[in-house]
């Protein structure tokens, strides 16, 4: 028969050589020394988790691909843990100091994390060649290094907690989890609607790496200070000053560091940068020597140098194929869709859905934006609505005549649901007899699967589709909704954008004759590419769903 483990009376202590070790000679009593460990717990863990979303955040920023850049980094972070844990071993006969020096080490790594990543991106992300890929490694070497201190906290808080006061294995792990996942808890609804909203990637990762600094030092040298040689507290406690000094130092250095970095991904004409809760907005150029260009996100979403292309051949074949008094524009918060649907004669009502104010904003009051939309939104016919495109039709009863898809790039994973089949039966829903559908789906010659796949998608939802594209130049970045920063260098493939117009009945591709001043596009001119977008078909393709999304970057 095994016997039950019996915890050691309190003043007895254990040598260091046994299992246990030996009982902490605190400056408090046990319970209030056991309840600010579970407390350090608290704020490790809240701090944790911050630095993981704010990873996965700025690497779905930088990257473009929130789904495979979150699987990387979180996977990579918790195998480090795994293998943190394991090395944390070796520290636990000097649990304090190791401790420490932990956590040290995080504030330091975790809290400038943000600043370096962002750094690596402005500066060198249009290297190309060699270093094409440098971005992604540094962020897994981040993911690596912070995963791997975080891991190594959990078996020495363990140890520290047991130095406090034994009990069994199973109470003290649950009492260690408790808090831990309480603070994860915290730290996970922190960072969207507190440190994101409210201070930025940077200076939210700056304050939560010295938040991070100041708890895990505070419980070493006011708690477990005697457990340190003289020299072993000055050092932590110089170690601690000089993380806190970096880490404000560059906190007040994050403006101008901003600043700097936006113009090295951006160029010099800045015009205008925000963020809001959905994603950062900048307005660059907008002189006669700079064409004016919006970028959400780090992506190019209209270039000015040929944004009347692309607006046109989105919305004037749509709008030229039957009845057109009421339109329904999906994005196009920018307002140039909407200059284009109000063109067309005999239009009473526009509605436009755009999941960020900001943009609308931007596109009424900047005066470069606003003269370029024509100033669409002071139109009275035009009704804006701030609304998540997929949310608002599935609770409207409205119908129209023409539903405009001005949405960002498929190939974006945050964008999948509103390509998916289930949007489109939506879509189809609010159609009025005889009502068209367009949709931006994408180059149709450079990444004809994805093209054809939105193509595929929309017959699913039970219509009929006709294909066509247009084109013009080589060697930029694509402009519109799947265009990416000038400076990154992620896309230098030809100017293509294709386009899916649907119906219930099939199709007709025409140009409406009353519509004037139509120069870059054409009856001609949109039958051909039409013919040129046919030839790139790829059949048999399934639809993307919602639990089965078909677009790849």
């Amino acid at each position: 028969m095994i016997e039950p483990h019996a915890p050691a009376p309190p003043a007895v202590p254990r040598p260091w050589g046994e299992a246990g070790t030996a009982q902490a000679r605190l400056p408090v009593r046990p319970g209030t020394g056991r309840f600010l460990v579970l407390a350090g717990v608290f704020v490790c863990a809240a701090c944790g988790l911050v630095y993981e979303l704010e990873l996965v955040a700025l690497a779905s920023y930088l990257t473009g691909d929130s789904v495979t850049q979150a699987s990387v980094v979180l996977s990579v972070m918790v195998f480090a843990m795994g293998i943190g844990s394991l090395a944390a071993k070796r520290l636990r006969f000097r649990a304090a100091a190791g401790f420490g020096a932990v956590e040290a080490a995080l504030a330091l790594v975790g809290g400038s994390s943000a600043m370096a990543l962002y750094a690596v991106f402005a500066w060198t992300g249009d290297w190309g060649g060699v270093w094409s890929g440098g971005p992604r490694c540094l962020l897994v070497g981040f993911s690596l290094a912070i995963g791997l201190l975080i891991g190594a906290e959990v078996p020495l808080l363990m140890e520290l907690i047991q130095r406090i006061r034994r009990q069994d294995a199973g109470g003290a792990v649950a009492d260690l989890f408790a808090a831990d996942y309480v603070g994860a808890l915290v730290g996970g609804l922190a960072f969207p609607f507190l440190l994101l909203p409210q201070l930025g990637q940077l200076t939210g990762a700056l304050l939560t790496g010295a938040v991070n600094a100041v708890a895990g030092g505070a419980l070493v040298l006011g708690l477990f200070r005697r457990d340190l040689s003289r020299r072993g507290r000055w050092l932590l406690l110089a170690a601690n000053v000089v993380v806190l000094v970096l880490l404000g130092t560059a906190a007040a250095l994050v403006s101008d560091f901003e600043r700097a970095a936006r113009q090295a991904v951006y160029g010099g004409h800045v015009r205008v940068a925000v963020r809001s809760g959905v994603q950062e907005a900048v307005l660059t150029g907008g002189t006669r020597d700079h064409p004016l260009d919006l970028f959400l996100d780090g992506r190019l979403r209209m270039d000015g140098s040929d944004e009347r292309l692309y607006h046109q051949a989105l919305v004037h074949p749509a709008m030229s194929g039957g009845p057109h008094a009421r339109v329904l524009v999906l994005g196009g918060g920018d307002g140039l869709a909407v200059r284009e649907v109000l063109r067309g004669p005999r239009v009473l009502r526009v509605d436009v859905v755009e999941p960020d104010a900001a943009v609308v904003l931007l596109a009424r009051r900047d005066r470069a934006l606003s003269a370029l939309n024509g100033h669409a939104f002071a139109d009275r016919r035009v009704r804006v609505r701030t609304a998540d495109p997929f949310c608002w039709l599935r609770h409207t009863r409205g119908t129209y005549d023409v539903v405009i898809a001005d949405l960002p790039d498929p190939g974006i994973a945050a964008s999948t649901k509103l390509y998916s089949q289930e949007f489109y039966g939506l879509v189809r829903r609010v159609l009025a007899p005889g009502g068209r559908l367009v949709v931006h789906a994408g180059p149709a010659t450079s990444r004809p699967r994805v093209f054809w796949t939105v193509e595929a998608t929309v017959r699913a939802a039970g219509l009929r589709t006709v294909v066509y594209r247009v084109a013009a130049g080589a060697g930029d970045p694509a402009g519109g909704p799947d265009g990416t920063g000038r400076s990154t260098g992620l896309s230098r493939a030809p100017r293509d954008w294709g386009f899916v117009l649907a119906a219930l009945t099939r199709p007709v591709l025409t140009l409406d004759p009353r519509v004037p001043r139509l120069p870059v596009l054409n009856q001609a001119s949109l039958l051909a590419d039409a013919r040129d977008a046919a030839r790139t078909r790829l059949p048999d393709l399934p639809p993307s769903t919602l639990l089965h999304p078909g677009y790849t970057r």
